[in-house]
């Protein structure tokens, strides 16, 4: 990760960089039109999610049920050909939509404890995906893709941690890894992604609403994670504040 970060910051010190990152000269016309229907389609995703958060304030609707929901439009989505795009775009939207939903009770209880906290989450979140995405697109075709392996690895360790732990009970320091891990993770495939989605363009594979799926998990991934962590330190400085005042 720390590889990412110094090519990003790399790329606006070098004048050759710079204006690579400007101009986009190493991404074809075609994959920069493609990129630009995948990010469209990831802010309309994001705007569909809070609208499954609402509905979920408003009627209590989020759950197992809007989660099964959710799995069933991705799968549906993903099964349904790419000639049928409009129906392709509704189910994304409609993924999005249950998955805010199901993030609903995680977003109120942000909500009472302090929602100020919820915000700067989610700014949080929109400047690491930038930054991020913004590396992927600068660095050399496929440089970051050889860690697609290790994340790989990871996320298939927070899977066994996660199940091991369902079963025999987790300490609090085990969730802590998790949730650190598990963003550090969530935070390398931004990276991967964006660099898999633009060499598959380049090979013309220009399925927008699949890599705009891709990112929308990746995004709402390290969203929770953050939000999770922040209303957890802030848990825990009330609870010195209450000590101290005791």
């Amino acid at each position: 990760m720390d590889t990412a970060f110094s090519s990003f910051f790399e790329s606006t010190q070098s004048g050759s960089r710079w204006n690579s990152f400007k101009n986009f000269n190493q991404i074809s016309p075609v994959v920069q039109s493609h990129l630009k229907q995948v990010y469209l389609s990831l802010c309309c995703a994001l705007v569909a999610s809070a609208s499954g958060v609402y509905l979920h304030l408003l009627w209590n609707i989020g759950g197992i049920l809007t989660t099964i929901a959710m799995i069933g439009c991705m799968a549906w989505m993903l099964s349904t050909p790419l000639q049928k795009e409009r129906k392709r775009v509704a189910l994304l939207m409609a993924a999005a939509l249950f998955e805010g939903a199901s993030i609903g009770p995680l977003i109120d209880l942000a909500i009472q404890i302090d929602p100020s906290i919820l915000i700067t989450a989610f700014v949080g979140t929109g400047l690491a995906f930038a930054c991020f995405s913004a590396a992927a697109m600068v660095a050399r075709r496929r440089e970051y893709l050889y860690l697609g392996g290790l994340l790989s690895s990871g996320l298939s360790m927070l899977l066994w941690l996660h199940f091991a732990s369902s079963i025999f009970g987790g300490s609090t320091a085990l969730f802590k890894f998790e949730l650190y891990f598990g963003l550090l993770v969530f935070v390398g495939y931004i990276v991967v992604d964006t660099q898999d989605i633009i060499e598959k363009a380049h090979f013309g594979d220009l399925d927008y609403v699949k890599h705009a799926l891709t990112l929308f998990t990746d995004f709402v991934a390290v969203f929770v994670r953050i939000l999770i962590i922040m209303l957890k330190n802030s848990n825990e400085k009330n609870e010195k504040k209450k000590k101290r005042r005791n």
